[in-house]
């Protein structure tokens, strides 16, 4: 879980970092709006905590910005609990709002919640991720709208993939919940499989991030 904190205050930062990393989330820090527009432009982030007040560039001008390039979800943190920011908030996108002063604790429960409901939504039977679109029924992967011809375990390993959006899977468990505890293969076939599913995907292979060392995530 890659959280992105947005707020001016230091000391509110450092607080809910060491809350996202106790859970083993990964933290990242900026300072105000505009840093969180230039640190979602070079990155991806599962979920981001965003303070209204700030200098330079608010909250809510943020998460208009952010949502133009990525479809993350927000939580805003805010001092003002008035109705019109809270429905202005959810206008533009948020996904929460929590008021200060805030329980830490209460911020992760906010978090969980959100991550579960988006991964909810991502157990549709159509999933879309860019010009790459996976017909989870009917089996069918489209690669900008023409059909991918993909063999039963390529289609395996790419369902498996999408149901472990965002985590590091390593060769060992590949091999034991797409190929089963009577396989008897090695490492080697998980990565010949995997050479073969990202030719067929063309350029939507970047999705399939090689882990060195370790194995490999599916990342959008």
């Amino acid at each position: 879980m890659k959280v992105l904190i947005v707020d001016d205050e230091e000391m509110i930062r450092g607080v809910l970092r060491e809350y996202v990393e106790f859970e083993g989330g990964t933290a990242f820090e900026a300072a105000d709006g505009m840093q969180a527009v230039k640190m979602c432009r070079e990155g991806d982030f599962d979920i981001i905590l965003m303070d209204v007040m700030m200098p330079r560039l608010d909250g809510f001008s943020a998460v208009k910005e952010i949502k133009k390039i990525k479809d993350v979800p927000v939580i805003m943190l805010s001092a003002r609990g008035e109705e019109y920011d809270k429905l202005f908030g959810f206008e533009i996108g948020v996904d929460d709002y929590v008021t200060k002063p805030f329980s830490p604790k209460e911020v992760m429960a906010r978090i969980n919640a959100v991550l579960k409901r988006r991964c909810g939504d991502e157990n549709k039977d159509v999933i879309t991720f860019e010009g790459l679109t996976i017909d989870m029924i009917g089996r069918n992967v489209f690669v900008d709208g023409e059909k991918a011809e993909l063999t039963p375990k390529e289609y395996e390993i790419l369902f498996y993939f999408v149901k472990n959006k965002g985590i590091a899977l390593t060769r060992e468990k590949l091999l034991m919940d797409v190929w089963g505890f009577d396989f008897y293969g090695d490492d080697r076939t998980v990565d010949t499989h995997i050479k073969m599913l990202r030719a067929n995907l063309k350029q939507y292979r970047k999705f399939i991030v090689t882990l060195r060392g370790l194995g490999y995530k599916f990342e959008v």
